[in-house]
């Protein structure tokens, strides 16, 4: 019996991309199902451009040692959610305790999205953080909890799972609290390629109106080579906090699927990879990151990525939040 019909009109509400998958309405696990928080995985499985969601028929129809569904929704490469469930699901096991979620069963306290990556030397794309992050803060609006409900396995697990790899729990949990009140609303600023002193590249540095995913009149393009050759654009940084970093770029087929965008953080450079070949013509969250104040280089798109294709700087955007 559906326990949270209520899902897919809330994940469209707040802009993600749904598919439901079959009788979700009536699918799920039996025993009570009260949600309270939110818990991200990773499937262990490794998903591409080309084969955007190789967990979701595991997801829906279990193991042989764990019956499905094994998720409320899939999260694929492209970041479009699968919804699965409207019921109880396997996907927490017994929870530890964290935060505010309490020691008990974690399928019966949390509704969990299977981000579809494998965690090993495979990262969440920019598209599945991005989805992620606004279905999160809509559900808990919805439950009418705040962002420290949303937890990942590797905090709730009491068998050492490791999942969701590869991204801060804290900065997660930071930007689902900017997406709950609306974005932020503290300060924020615009550098594009275009922006009269703000922005620095080497001749090396094409110049393109190619694509009409571009921000403002043009790109900047390089080949990838083994050295960084950065492109730098420069922020005036308020005060010492944590700004969300984001990026825009046009993409294409023959575009870079591993560019590094650097970002000088107050204890140090932070390399965040992305692929330019899918979800161009958009903002995408880097991350959530600790900036000194000042003037000064910020963010960077190095041309040293072992990937093909050309690596591409458009134009980055700084929020406080």
């Amino acid at each position: 019996m559906a326990t949270i019909p209520w899902l897919v009109d809330v994940l469209r509400a707040a802009g993600v991309q749904v598919v439901v998958e079959g009788d979700w309405l009536n699918r799920g696990r039996p025993g009570s199902f009260d949600p309270i928080g939110v818990l991200w995985h990773h499937t262990a499985a490794t998903s591409s451009a080309s084969n955007p969601h190789p967990a979701l028929n595991i997801c829906i129809n279990g193991r042989s040692d764990l019956p499905g569904p094994l998720c409320q929704a899939l999260v694929d490469y492209h970041g479009v959610f699968h919804v699965i469930s409207a019921g109880r699901c396997n996907h927490a096991g017994v929870s530890g305790g964290s935060g505010p979620i309490p020691a008990g069963d974690g399928n019966t306290l949390m509704i969990g999205w299977e981000i579809d990556y494998n965690g090993v030397d495979q990262r969440m794309t920019t598209a599945q953080y991005d989805a992620s992050i606004a279905a999160t803060a809509a559900v808990l609006t919805r439950l009418g909890r705040d962002s420290s409900y949303a937890r990942g396995h590797r905090e709730t697990s009491t068998t050492g799972k490791i999942d969701p790899s590869f991204i801060d729990l804290n900065t997660m949990r930071a930007d689902v609290a900017a997406k709950m009140a609306g974005g932020g609303g503290g300060w924020s600023s615009i550098v594009d390629n275009a922006t009269a002193g703000r922005f620095t590249a080497s001749t090396n540095w094409g110049v393109s109106t190619y694509s009409g995913q571009r921000y403002g009149a043009d790109y900047r393009y390089a080949d990838p080579v083994a050295a960084s050759d950065a492109a730098w654009y420069k922020f005036n940084v308020p005060r010492t906090g944590n700004y969300r970093v984001e990026a825009w770029w046009p993409a294409n087929s023959g575009y870079n699927a591993s560019t590094p965008y650097v970002v000088a953080t107050t204890t140090g450079n932070r390399t965040v990879y992305v692929d330019q070949r899918a979800t161009g013509g958009q903002w995408r969250t880097l991350g959530t990151f600790t900036l000194p104040a000042g003037d000064a280089d910020r963010v960077a798109v190095s041309r040293w990525s072992s990937a093909a294709g050309l690596v591409i700087a458009d134009a980055v955007r700084l929020t406080e939040v």
